[in-house]
Parts: structure tokens; sequence; C-alpha cells
């Protein structure tokens, strides 16, 4: 039976240490005039949301909003290949390399994504860290819908059209560092593993009913168990690899 492994990018698989953040406000303020408050939250979001976000918070009427999106994501991707320029900005995660090389290699998996980032971006932040982007065969990403929970239909429905008709949510996973990654895929069945590489810990990413969370992905075969839905001892369990490597600031 064929599962469809789903990763989230900022926080999961590499860590760019604000290049999305710096990027976003300063396209917001090239097309708005405002960066918006400098107190808001970018992880497990998408980046059509946070820039709505924002910009609401800034007092810009919606409308204005709309009008600016396009312009605000071009620009922002201007910016953000020149943040990624600088091999110091963008980091790859423990265990990334040889756990996506393992799913490529299962005749049972799938590789793919789930992330909040347009794919312009997506593929700008893969790149910055020696990864190919066209390895994932299916992926959902920001562009495709503004909110994260509209992101697991979008998926399911490239991997019907992909992989095989019969596909359902049940066999998609998705793999990320935030609770907004755990949860977005409930409206299809689809079950959720959780790493500690973003800023939240096992006891905020537990209760939300993951398959497992692990400290990072170092241990292969046991994140691989995680994905063919091998018992795993005790749903949700906290599997840990490594000590975790708890890091704040945006994961953008």
């Amino acid at each position: 039976m064929t599962v469809v492994a789903l990763f989230d990018i900022d926080g999961t698989l590499l860590r760019a240490h604000g290049a999305g953040a710096r990027s976003i406000g300063a396209a917001l303020e090239t097309v708005f005039g405002t960066r918006g408050p400098a107190d808001h939250r970018f992880d497990g979001k998408t980046d059509p949301q946070i820039v709505r976000e924002l910009m609401t918070r800034a007092g810009i009427p919606d409308d204005e909003i709309s009008a600016g999106m396009a312009a605000v994501l071009a620009r922002y991707t201007e910016l953000l290949a020149g943040e990624l320029a600088n091999a110091a900005t963008v980091e790859l995660l423990p265990g990334v390399p040889a756990l996506l090389d393992a799913v490529e290699r299962d005749d049972a998996l799938v590789l793919g994504l789930l992330t909040g980032n347009i794919a312009e971006g997506a593929a700008l932040k893969l790149r910055a860290v020696g990864l190919e982007p066209s390895r994932f065969v299916i992926g959902a990403f920001g562009s495709d819908h503004h909110e994260r929970p509209g992101l697991p239909p979008v998926a399911l429905a490239r991997a019907q059209a992909t992989i095989d008709p019969s596909i359902d949510g049940a066999r998609l996973v998705i793999i990320g560092d935030t609770p907004n990654d755990l949860t977005c895929g409930r409206s299809i069945g689809a079950r959720a593993i959780g790493v500690e590489t973003g800023r939240y810990g096992a006891d905020e990413l537990l209760p939300h009913d993951p398959v497992a969370v692990f400290a990072d992905l170092r241990d292969t075969t046991r994140v691989l168990d995680a994905l063919r839905g091998a018992p795993l001892h005790e749903r949700g369990v906290r599997h840990a690899t490594a000590p975790a490597t708890m890091q704040p600031g945006t994961a953008a």
C-alpha cells in the first residue's frame, strides 16, 4: 500500500534563520509602506496568510491587501533569492538527506512536500541546501491555498491524479514541526509525525495526536517505521533520537 510522505520545509527539512521573514517584511514595505507588527508569528502558516495577517494588523483594508498580494509575493521571491545566496543563511537539518534518500528507495513510499511556502519560495529554499525540488513527486504549497488546512486536500488530489486514483487521506502522512502541521490534514484523515527541530517541543506537539514525535530526523529506521504505519509501542510517544534542538525565532 502506497504511503505519501509530505514534508514541511521550515523547521523540518531546513532552517533559514529568518530569511523568509526578512524578505516578506521588505516586500511588504515596498508595496504597502509598512512591515506590520514585529511580534507576529510566522510558523505553521502559509506565505499569503502571513501577508494578510500582517497587513490586517497594520490597518490595511482587505481589498487593498488582495489587490497587492501578487506584487508582494513576486517581490518576496526576488528578495528571498538574494537572502539565500549567502550560504550561511540556510541550514539543512540533521538526518534529512539520509531520510529523503530512504523514502525514495522504498517502493511503498512516495516523497512529497506540504508547506506554507509559495512554490517559488519552496524551490529556492530547497536548492539553497542542495535538495532538488523535482525529487518531491507530490507537492502542496502556500500558492495553492491561503490557509494550511486547505493544502492536504490539494496534495490528496494530486496523489490521486499522479499515483493512484484509489489513494485516500489515510495514506498521507504529514511530517512537520508545528501544531498546525499536525492538525491540518484531519479533514481528510491524514496521519502526522512531529519533529522538535522547530520552536515546539514534544509537550506542545503530542496533544495534537501525531503518530510519533521525534527529536530530529536522524533515526531513519524509526521514522520510516512511523511512515509505514508500523506499531511504535504507543501512539503519540516521543522518540528521542538525539537531544532536541529547540530554536527560538521565526520558522521562515
